[in-house]
């Protein structure tokens, strides 16, 4: 499915993104409560760099810029090339990108498997494959992209806990692979969350995932985003 700036849902969800803007606490897809990693990533000096992929990349920012320790989390698309890392044509589904999310953060205030454990936890369905919610295609996957051979362990070893503790019902298909590049999206995908709180489609599928993050991840949550712009939300 293609998404336009103003991200015109399908036909079969039509009619639950009109009952959403009404009823926006009622999630497309529900938080899982799920146990911290028992692997985690050391404690490093600096900015660290996480890249992750879990559907529209609306949500996925809009979560992790509620999240301490994030200094930056920038909507874009990993797992193509630079000639293809545009929207519309990435869109096709064709190009081997994802739409992802690249999230800088402090690692003495939150570590790299707290931000596996909020991605698997409110932020997407990880069991589903090539889709998240009413978006469909290979740029919606579910996809870890490590920035270390560090990262990769924890995250395979986090992915078989969660599958041997049947935490999910089905199996999780999130795809581990290391980065090649991170393309920043065009201006209008950036703090989209954070801008148009309102709309439809994010009062339906991204209000409720920052909700979550707030309930189940209190000590982890911001109540100021941290924005790429100084644009100032509008309601």
């Amino acid at each position: 499915m293609r998404k336009t700036p103003f991200h015109v849902p399908s036909l079969l969800a039509a009619a639950a993104l009109a009952l959403a803007a009404v009823t926006p606490s009622q999630a497309a897809e529900e938080a899982v409560v799920i146990p911290v990693p028992a692997v985690d990533a050391a404690s490093a000096s600096g900015i660290q760099t996480a890249v992750l992929a879990g559907g529209c990349f609306w949500g996925v920012q809009g979560v992790f810029q509620h999240t301490a320790g994030v200094v930056n989390a920038v909507s874009g698309y990993a797992g193509g090339t630079k000639a293809t890392a545009d929207y519309n044509t990435v869109s096709s589904g064709r190009t081997g990108h994802a739409e992802a999310v690249e999230i800088k953060y402090d690692p003495k205030k939150i570590s790299y498997g707290k931000i596996l454990q909020i991605f698997f936890s409110v932020v997407h369905d990880p069991t589903q494959l090539d889709r998240q919610g009413p978006d469909v295609g290979t740029q919606y996957r579910s996809a870890i992209f490590t920035t270390s051979d560090e990262q990769k362990k924890v995250a395979d070893a986090y992915i078989a806990q969660l599958n041997g503790a049947k935490v999910f019902r089905k199996p999780i298909v999130t795809k581990i692979g290391a980065l090649e590049a991170f393309y920043p999206a065009e201006a209008y995908h950036q703090d989209y969350l954070t801008l148009h709180p309102n709309q439809p489609y994010i009062a339906y599928n991204d209000i409720p995932k920052v909700e979550n993050l707030k309930k189940l991840f209190a000590d982890n949550y911001l109540e100021k985003p941290t924005l790429v712009g100084a644009g100032k939300a509008t309601n």
